[in-house]
């Protein structure tokens, strides 16, 4: 009977045991994972530090699914990967022998690496156990300071806020997330912020956290102001957890190095989530996905090759939907500056695609709370950026992602007075019936 060993029991490595299961029967699954929660929504972390989102629902899986799935849990840390062996040492337990090997191992936070970091109440959003140290910790402060610059930053600062705590947010630069926003949509996050009573810091970063009984009391910026505190959240960034593949000898960068059928360096071990670095037609590069949907099309891809069913898995462009100070928000493909002076972490909920920026011309038009920004190649749009009104997602995440030859309306879309929203929906419209016709 075939072994197949999946570490990790986020969305990747679940899917692979789901797709391994829908063609194999009789494969023996193992998951192993250290997470004492097992399987739930990542992205679901925030709607529930907000309260929006009761934790039951975090769970996607039931007693019943599980059953059905028929995988064999394993409650354990992968501590060596032994590919010559075929087997993985855990532990607390004996070594665990494999025909095939997935490592979906995900990320882990970047560390803040100031003095004071290791005291009581420096909070992260690892896991679900981090979340709800956070919420037993709100009860008993009035003040939290946040550092960081993407999703997950601006998550902590949204959850904090509604649950009445007063919150100072420390950016590095001048604003928020630079590398990605231009200057219109990183004021208007940070207007609406400061709406709902936030404190929002630019070009401040923490010198020192002071702790009182060794737990945070207030914190020392770079400018030398002293603000007091009961809590100092973290979102610098994460780091893909490659420690299993680098100490065995896989190839490594950033993330795991894989192919197209998500095989790594080593035969019979795959990669798959936000630790599968892999290639990316657009760039030419390799890159990470820290999303929910690669990761779970990763793992499908994985899964399939692992139970004998030759797959290839092809790097979509990037695409995520999520609120940006309480406004929805749509990321397509390259939109960013690429402008990044953190190249050992990726902020999590996001795409390193996001931060290329090609040889094009930006687009820019919005009012109020709606903006929607263009980058333009010679014949296609790279990438999009939608905040607010969403009627246009669908049409140009099709546009972007099919690379469809825009030539017919690139000057129009560059006139500094063209009505954008109508031009790209008719277009869309007429582009998409063509492409009926012709199929």
């Amino acid at each position: 009977m075939t072994r197949l060993v999946i570490v990790g029991m986020g969305v990747a490595g679940v899917s692979a045991a789901e797709t391994i299961r829908s063609v194999d029967r009789s494969a023996e699954i193992f998951m192993v994972s250290n997470d004492a929660n097992g399987f739930y929504s990542r992205p679901g972390l925030a709607y529930f530090l907000t309260g929006e989102l009761p934790e039951e629902q975090l769970y996607i899986y039931s007693k019943e699914d599980w059953h059905r799935l028929n995988v064999k849990q394993v409650k354990a840390e992968a501590i060596r990967l032994l590919p010559k062996e075929h087997k993985l040492a855990l532990d607390h337990s004996s070594p665990l022998a494999y025909d095939r090997l997935l490592l979906a191992t995900g990320t882990t936070a970047a560390l803040l690496s100031v003095p004071g970091a290791d005291l009581k109440n420096v909070m992260y959003l690892d896991h679900l156990e981090d979340t709800h140290a956070i919420l037993n910790r709100v009860h008993h402060t009035r003040t939290a300071v946040v550092v960081g610059g993407g999703v997950l930053a601006l998550e902590l600062v949204e959850g904090l806020a509604a649950r009445k705590v007063q919150v100072h947010f420390f950016l590095r630069g001048d604003r928020y997330w630079p590398n990605l926003l231009d200057d219109v949509e990183s004021h208007l996050v940070e207007d609406r912020l400061k709406h709902k009573g936030v404190r929002v810091h630019p070009n401040t970063e923490i010198a020192e956290i002071l702790g009182s009984r060794g737990s945070v009391s207030a914190v020392r910026t770079t400018q030398a102001e002293t603000i007091g505190c009961g809590m100092v959240a973290v979102a610098i960034g994460a780091r893909p957890r490659i420690e299993l593949a680098q100490a065995a000898g896989l190839d490594v960068e950033r993330g795991i190095l894989v192919n197209e059928t998500m095989q790594t360096s080593t035969p019979d071990v795959f990669a798959a989530g936000d630790v599968g670095q892999v290639y990316d037609p657009l760039t030419g590069k390799k890159s990470l996905d820290m999303l929910w949907n690669p990761a779970r099309e990763q793992g499908r891809a994985a899964g399939l090759n692992m139970a004998g069913s030759a797959a290839v898995y092809r790097r979509a462009v990037a695409v995520n939907v999520l609120r940006l100070g309480g406004v929805m928000t749509t990321i397509i493909g390259a939109i960013g500056s690429g402008k990044d002076d953190s190249p050992l972490s990726i902020m999590r909920g996001s795409s390193e695609t996001w931060q290329q920026l090609p040889n094009t011309i930006a687009v820019a038009k919005g009012g109020g709370v709606n903006q929607l920004r263009l980058v333009l190649g010679e014949r296609t749009i790279t990438g999009a950026l939608l905040m607010g009104e969403q009627t246009l997602s669908l049409p140009l995440q099709e546009l972007v992602s099919g690379q469809v030859d825009i030539t017919l309306i690139r000057p129009q879309l560059l006139h500094p007075d063209a009505p954008l929203g109508e031009l790209l929906m008719e277009f869309w419209l007429n582009s998409s019936a063509d492409r009926k016709n012709v199929a």
